[in-house]
């Protein structure tokens, strides 16, 4: 074997890196693997890696020694720290024009700094989003790519070829943005895969408490759901979870404790809404639920304690109910992605990136966990109009929602009377209920600022950005304090 013979090294071999190594091997580029637990490389070449071209190393500078110029390397570690800490030990063994790509879940603010810190030193950074969990990483994930531009061309073929590709063969990635906009696309999408989850799980328990579906029921109704406008991944497995038995015969789902993880990209997507001030509500609620659902013990107790509705309300026809659920659905999910961009629009404007929202559609269409024949939709829409603002004000969106809306309504209505959590659902039409809305009771807000603040308002008769401060009790002042957005 000559040196400096490979293509690109990947360091970090847990299950994710391990796939995305044999995936770049399945497309013929030879790729030289490192692992900070030294062992862990020879097992997989012996194993996962046995009969293919990878090729281990037993340090970082024998790593880079096998890679071909520019040098890629790719890092599939824990977010945080330990990524920069990788990047120092592999600095010293790379020349300018070299390239590392940083492929985990790291925070958006994180690779901005990373691009900039690393360009200084002649060095181009890659922050991407990488979706599909294993299988996707195995055979062909969405790949979200930002950070240095002039890194895109000597990274651009190795990632298309490993991607997962739509029906005319086109690759879930391609060029997202500067800095940090890939892995703040990888952010809103895992927010918005925050929110599907949620979504789903609250139509679960809406049919189970209203209708007292089975398991093997439910994964009927989902594997129905699949055939229409709700095809996607989660309604998917989630059929196939539902079908799932137990060694005893009973369905797994029955047995699963129901509380909820998190690793945190939801989280960071609700305080970067906050952060520029856009109502992304539905993902805000749906990690808020996760939090509810880990207080397990109090609600045990509470569940003692509080009542809810009295009598057990009858839901009518069985599949007029699985409908208004269905539609209730696929109406909240319509927010959930709307809001979604919304956040990407914002921050495309906060940051100055220029970001393909019908491109960003693309990638996720397949690939990724959230992908659904609703994409092509989305992509439709910024297609048809690239400066759509809001994804709602899309005649496709629109007519469903107006089609639908009623129905949603009923759903969620029916919720209500079963005493059935919905979050989700019920933020979602409450955002709804708020955008259609051309005049809110923010006036009464607004005045109410004014009276304890003297935060000053605007008038319905007079030019925006005039502001105007009323001494609301004839013994305040006249003086307002600084107008501010609060």
């Amino acid at each position: 074997m000559s040196k400096e013979s490979c293509d690109i090294g990947l360091i970090g071999l847990a299950v994710m890196g391990q796939n995305l190594v044999l995936n770049m091997n399945d497309h013929g580029y030879k790729v030289a693997v490192f692992n900070r637990t030294v062992s862990k490389v020879d097992e997989f070449i012996n194993e996962e890696a046995k009969g293919t071209e990878v090729v281990g190393a037993h340090s970082i500078e024998e790593m880079c020694g096998l890679l071909k110029s520019p040098r890629r390397v790719m890092i599939m570690v824990k977010a945080g720290d330990v990524v920069d800490k990788t990047i120092e030990q592999i600095l010293p063994f790379l020349d300018k024009g070299d390239i590392i790509i940083d492929g985990g879940n790291s925070l958006f603010t994180d690779s901005n700094r990373r691009t900039k810190d690393l360009a200084a030193k002649g060095i181009l950074f890659i922050g991407t989003g990488v979706s599909g969990g294993e299988e996707g990483a195995r055979f062909g994930p969405s790949i979200m790519p930002g950070g240095n531009a002039a890194a895109w061309p000597h990274v651009k073929e190795i990632f298309q070829a490993i991607s997962a590709k739509v029906e005319d063969g086109t690759p879930c990635c391609d060029w997202v943005g500067e800095d940090g906009a890939g892995h703040y696309v990888k952010m809103v999408h895992n927010g918005i895969e925050y929110g599907d989850i949620q979504l789903i799980c609250e139509a679960y328990q809406l049919l189970k408490d209203g209708l007292g579906l089975s398991a093997d029921e439910f994964a009927e109704v989902f594997k129905e759901w699949n055939k229409g406008e709700l095809d996607s991944y989660l309604i998917e497995i989630s059929a196939t979870i539902f079908a799932k038995k137990d060694e005893d015969g009973t369905p797994i789902v029955d047995k699963i404790l129901d509380t909820a993880g998190q690793k945190g990209t939801g989280k960071w997507t609700a305080i970067s809404a906050l952060d520029l001030g856009m109502p992304v509500t539905l993902i805000g609620e749906s990690v808020f639920a996760r939090c509810l659902s880990a207080l397990k013990d109090d609600r045990v107790k509470a569940s003692k304690v509080l009542q809810g509705p009295a009598e057990k309300v009858a839901v009518g026809d069985r599949a007029e109910f699985i409908e208004l659920v269905r539609r209730a659905l696929y109406c909240s999910k319509m927010v959930s992605y709307a809001q979604g961009y919304m956040l990407l629009r914002a921050a495309e404007k906060e940051f100055g990136w220029k970001l393909n929202m019908g491109g960003i559609a693309l990638m996720w269409r397949g690939g990724c966990i959230i992908r659904s024949i609703f994409l092509s939709d989305i992509k439709a829409a910024f297609d048809k109009n690239p400066s759509l603002e809001n994804l709602l004000l899309d005649q496709f969106f629109s007519s469903a929602l107006n089609k639908y809306q009623g129905s949603w309504r009923k759903a969620l209505i029916k919720a209500i009377e079963l005493g059935v959590p919905t979050p989700a659902f019920s933020t979602a039409l409450a955002f709804y209920d708020g955008f259609r809305t051309a005049r809110l009771p923010a006036n009464l807000l607004q005045a109410q600022r004014d009276f304890f603040g003297a935060h000053t308002y605007e008038r319905t008769d007079k030019p925006r950005g005039e502001f105007f401060h009323t001494n609301w009790t004839g013994h305040g002042g006249r003086v307002s304090s600084s107008t501010y957005n609060a």
